[in-house]
């Protein structure tokens, strides 16, 4: 039998082999058509902006922002120190900026010493934190000995009293009322122990790392001190709380008679309040061991000033220090802030 010669099928069998060429040459066509498409819209201006993504190759307009840096921002000027600060009789002092929480001045402003009643500045903020303004709190016999036994300052209140955690933060502030502190603290926390355990928390809080609480009054104890560095960032914080702030920018207060209490007027002892333009606080302080002491603050011309000056030698000598400080620190030329700007709390 003869061999069989193979001769390859058709791929359109049912169709005349010219009809099968054309369809062959046209399926060609359309294949190049579909590869020179895809390329213009892959890697031309013209394909990518069609398919709508964005060109690579686009030309920058005048005025465009890819053709200029992207600017600064310009830094405010401020109360930049020129000089020494004045002469104080105050061991050590501090002055702050509280606009741009820079420090204009430091004296002796990182060494641990007795604060006296300026304790009384963290007896409030802790008060202000955990306490119900409206909350009444009874007197105990523990808070009218403390002031007794110690020949402390003290708001005249009496054992079984009754006055609202408000009315005795004008008690504790203003006549510096070491009786109102034991009474705020027991009230609180049921007794001083646990409320200095909140006072040491919260100054560890707020990165006061070189001041330790024994009492909420500020009476010479083991274990009691600060700095001026210290307290000055405590009275920045402070003053950021409203109720605070107008307390300790009140001269006097009066509570009138109730059922509960009777009739008390406190008065600051902060002499600024009425001697100095401006002035808006804060806390006065004494004890043998700490001298006379104040945290001070006051506004003039849109900036605020915070200082503090420990241990000075007399009751007027504080005021006296604090006043040349503030004159010094308001009279500073205002400058942007640089390379050599003062440090920052």
């Amino acid at each position: 039998m003869p061999q069989q010669q193979y001769r390859p099928r058709s791929a359109f069998p049912s169709l005349s082999p010219l009809v099968s060429r054309l369809l062959a040459a046209l399926l060609l066509v359309l294949a190049a058509c579909i590869a020179i498409g895809a390329s213009l819209l892959v890697f031309t201006p013209w394909g990518t902006g069609l398919a709508g993504g964005t060109s690579t190759t686009a030309t920058p307009t005048v005025g465009s922002s890819s053709l200029s840096p992207t600017p600064r921002p310009t830094l405010a000027p401020v109360l930049t120190p020129r000089g020494s600060p004045p002469s104080l009789t105050a061991a050590e002092a501090m002055l702050l900026d509280a606009d741009s929480d820079r420090i204009l001045a430091d004296i002796n402003g990182e060494v641990p010493r007795p604060m006296a009643s300026t304790t009384k500045i963290m007896t409030a903020v802790i008060a202000l934190q955990i306490g119900n303004l409206d909350q009444e709190i009874t007197v105990g016999a523990d808070a009218v000995s403390e002031v007794r036994d110690n020949d402390g300052s003290n708001a005249g209140l009496q054992v079984g009293e009754q006055l609202t955690l408000r009315d005795l933060l004008y008690a504790l502030l203003l006549p510096s009322g070491d009786d109102a502190a034991i009474a705020i603290a027991d009230g609180l926390s049921g007794s001083t122990a646990k409320f200095v355990a909140l006072m040491n928390l919260f100054a560890l809080r707020l990165h006061l790392f070189q001041t330790h609480y024994a009492n909420p009054d500020g009476l010479p104890a083991p274990g009691h001190y600060t700095t001026a560095f210290d307290l000055v960032r405590l009275a920045h914080y402070a003053m950021s709380i409203p109720l605070f702030a107008q307390i300790v920018g009140t001269r006097v207060y009066s509570v009138p008679a109730t059922a509960t209490h009777a009739a008390h007027v406190w008065t600051s002892t902060n002499e600024l309040l009425s001697t100095y333009s401006g002035a808006t606080g804060i806390k006065t302080g004494f004890t043998g061991e700490a001298g006379y002491c104040l945290v001070f603050s006051a506004t003039r011309n849109g900036h605020h000033l915070i200082g503090v000056v420990l241990d000075t030698p007399g009751p007027e000598a504080r005021f006296q220090d604090a006043r040349r400080l503030l004159d010094w620190g308001f009279s500073l030329p205002l400058a942007p802030p640089g390379p050599s700007a003062p440090p920052s709390i």
